[in-house]
């Protein structure tokens, strides 16, 4: 069994892009293209969190582990996202259990909430220089029904034993420094890193369990021969594997038929102020918390380490191209805090989320040994090193506990009009959002 060789060129080599992140990283770790012909147990094709931790826990393990991504490991979303650890999925506890039955739903709940931790392990276990807070995540509403909704949910959690607590309206603007919301929940489980430093510092993680980490190598055609994978690359040598994984999340190729198609990628925006200085440095997120709005379209703001306040939401489909590209975060950063002024943005970038149709994660194993894991709706940071961490149990045995549904390929009906969608979808609710705020 083969996959067709992909339509688009090889895309190997572009420079990380611009963003706080990658002005504030650790240098990267040498991560040399793949430089003769490798055979081992297991080959990982995409070196984002899931890639990462997969790898990094198999050669834990004692898997002979190759890793290959077409960039640098951290170039896609692990790099460039915002920085929340927040281990929730877009569907409620209790809804889980509606669509999966009593067993998988709780089992995956109990995996969606133990993914903050595993970060924050990792973290500590192997000394990795990302800036870590874990001061929760406020999800704050703008109405009172608004509001209702997130208690339920905080009350779902709750009675699930995690660390969850409602707020009113007096403490939401405490703890945000602003008056613009109706109330929220606090989900003391989640916390805050500096995204690229967090993946070097699993690169290096990886490489002293024994595992191979090759970046600049983009894996042009995977092939069935007898028992093993042979995967051909734009670098020149080959892998030959038992066992491989794609978590490629929102910069999926053509690598496997359909693969692609199973998901909308849409872009995210974020800008940065310069260090808050004074009452505004002392008002704004001073518990160090992660927030973002109810909304359909959902802003998301965070303090880094440095003090910069971040805003992050959804762009246009196709990547920015100046200053005004980000606007609508600068305008919607100042309603929110107008004491801001006419504060500068010291950085502007924007990169590619994986949103899947029915806003789960997506595992497919469609041929013998072989297992895809990507679609992260947002959550990539917690949800994705937490995937990573159980496909690498399972692909060690497959006899292990795994929480996550397995499912087909199911292509999205008229993927080509995803722009269509996209553009749309964002009319359509960004219109719901104006409306439910009146």
């Amino acid at each position: 069994m083969r996959s067709p060789l992909p339509t688009e060129a090889p895309f190997t080599g572009r420079p990380m892009p611009d963003s706080l992140w990658a002005a504030t990283a650790p240098a990267a770790p040498p991560t040399p293209p793949l430089a003769e012909d490798v055979k081992c147990d297991v080959l990982v094709i995409g070196g984002g969190y899931t890639g990462l931790s997969a790898a990094l826990h198999l050669a834990e393990g004692g898997a002979n582990v190759c890793l290959l991504e077409a960039q640098q490991p951290g170039w896609g979303a692990s790099g460039r996202n915002g920085g929340q650890v927040n281990p929730t999925l877009k569907h409620d506890p209790d809804e889980l259990v509606r669509l999966l039955g009593p067993a998988q739903g709780e089992a995956l709940n109990h995996a969606v909430s133990r993914s903050a931790d595993l970060v924050f392990d990792l973290i500590a276990r192997h000394g990795i220089d990302c800036q870590p807070v874990r001061g929760g995540w406020l999800q704050a509403g703008y109405t009172d029904e608004a509001v209702a909704g997130m208690h339920a949910r905080a009350r779902q959690w709750t009675a699930r034993g995690e660390p969850v607590q409602m707020l009113d309206r007096a403490e939401t603007a405490r703890r945000l420094g602003t008056d613009a919301f109706a109330g929220g929940w606090l989900d003391g489980r989640a916390g805050a890193l500096q995204p690229l430093a967090y993946a070097r510092g699993l690169v290096r993680a990886a490489q002293a369990a024994g595992a191979r980490v090759h970046g600049d190598t983009q894996v042009l055609q995977l092939q069935r021969q007898g028992r093993r994978w042979c995967a051909r690359t734009s670098a020149g040598p080959s892998v030959q594997a038992d066992q491989v994984l794609i978590a490629t999340n929102g910069y999926t190729g053509a690598l496997w038929p359909g693969l692609k198609q199973t998901l909308l990628t849409a872009n995210s925006f974020i800008v940065a102020t310069p260090p808050l200085e004074g009452d505004m440095a002392a008002r704004i997120l001073p518990g160090g918390e992660t927030a973002s709005t109810s909304q359909r379209l959902l802003l998301y703001f965070r303090r880094d380490a440095q003090g910069r306040l971040l805003m992050g939401g959804r762009g246009h489909f196709a990547d920015p191209s100046g200053p005004a590209d980000f606007a609508h975060l600068e305008r919607s950063l100042r309603l929110l805090y107008p004491e801001l002024g006419d504060v500068g943005f010291d950085y502007r970038w924007a990169g590619r989320i994986a949103v899947t149709r029915d806003f789960m994660p997506h595992v497919h194993e469609p041929a013998p040994g072989l297992c895809m894991a990507l679609g992260y709706n947002g959550r990539g940071v917690a949800m994705g090193t937490s995937l990573g961490r159980h496909v690498a149990a399972r692909l060690a045995d497959r006899a292990a506990p795994f929480p996550f549904p397995v499912s087909p390929i199911v292509p999205i009906p008229l993927h080509g009009l995803q722009r269509f969608y996209i553009a749309a979808g964002v009319a359509w609710y960004s219109l719901l959002d104006r409306l439910s705020q009146r």
